[in-house]
């Protein structure tokens, strides 16, 4: 059992990983890349810098800086997370538990341009099958996505569907889905429908009749993770107190990912925040369990 789960190994995580290290708490950052800051190429309005610096650099030396004080770094995607008493973290690789996690992941930047996707959010369209699975019990429901938060939705659907087909939208297979999925890689055109979701049309004029559609793109995007939690959400934000909490305990988060100005100096100080109420929250529940 871990202390503190951050999830993001952006500057946001790292930030609050100095804080979380500095007051004996075990901590571990889980994180795939470096997130937008990788493609900045120089860096100068951030306090401290004599000279302009790369995304990838700062981000390095806040690594190195977060390993000296005793963070463990974890190069994983996460699929999963639950909640109950503690958490637990399921990643590609593994399934870690912690105390409290802190969810740093950036913005969602990723949109899929389909046409009456948006029309259909709620009404058949869905981005979470912990979520919203039951709803579609002996149903014929899709996936849309190609990699291994894909594979994690299509596995948690398999057993409550009648059927699940997986659709690429052309991308290439990134995972190995069970051989009772069906998978179909042609471009997607448009959703149709009524008032709920009916289907889904391909660029070459050829249709599928589903009950249900899940979004599983890329990897889980912090919106996404927060909503397998029952965490309240702003739209593609994670929703947050003064004190980065969220309306789960133990629950924090801080950055891109919560929305408003998303800047270096910001992500920075917001994790600094969520990273002493993490602090506060262990220590009183070690206390109350004393």
């Amino acid at each position: 059992m871990k202390d503190v789960i951050i999830i993001g190994n952006g500057p946001a995580g790292l930030s609050a990983a100095l804080y979380t290290c500095r007051a004996g708490l075990s901590t571990t950052i889980i994180g795939l890349d470096n997130g937008a800051l990788e493609k900045a190429e120089r860096i100068e309005n951030y306090f401290g810098l004599t000279n302009p610096v790369s995304g990838h650099d700062l981000v390095a030396t806040g690594i190195e800086q977060a390993k000296r004080l005793g963070a463990e770094l974890i190069n994983d995607e996460v699929l999963d997370i639950s909640w109950m008493d503690s958490f637990t973290i399921t990643t590609k690789n593994t399934v870690l538990q912690a105390e409290s996690v802190i969810i740093t992941t950036g913005a969602s930047r990723k949109k899929l341009k389909i046409k009456g996707i948006e029309n259909y959010e709620g009404k058949g369209v869905s981005y979470c099958a912990v979520c919203d699975g039951f709803f579609y019990r002996q149903k014929h429901i899709a996936v849309i996505g190609s990699g291994e938060y894909a594979l994690h939705e299509v596995n948690e659907l398999l057993p409550i569907a009648s059927s699940v087909t997986l659709l690429t939208n052309g991308a290439e297979l990134n995972a190995d889905f069970p051989s009772v999925v069906k998978i179909i890689i042609t471009p997607i055109s448009e959703l149709y429908g009524g008032n709920m979701v009916e289907g889904i049309e391909f660029v070459d004029n050829s249709r599928i009749s589903v009950s249900g559609i899940f979004i599983a793109i890329g990897t889980a995007a912090a919106a996404d993770l927060a909503r397998k939690l029952g965490v309240e959400t702003n739209g593609s934000s994670i929703a947050v107190d003064e004190k980065m909490s969220t309306n789960i305990p133990g629950l924090f988060a801080a950055g891109d990912c919560i929305g408003g100005v998303m800047q270096i100096s910001v992500a920075v100080g917001e994790g600094a925040k969520a990273s002493l109420s993490a602090i506060e929250f262990i220590r009183n529940k070690r206390k109350d369990v004393g």
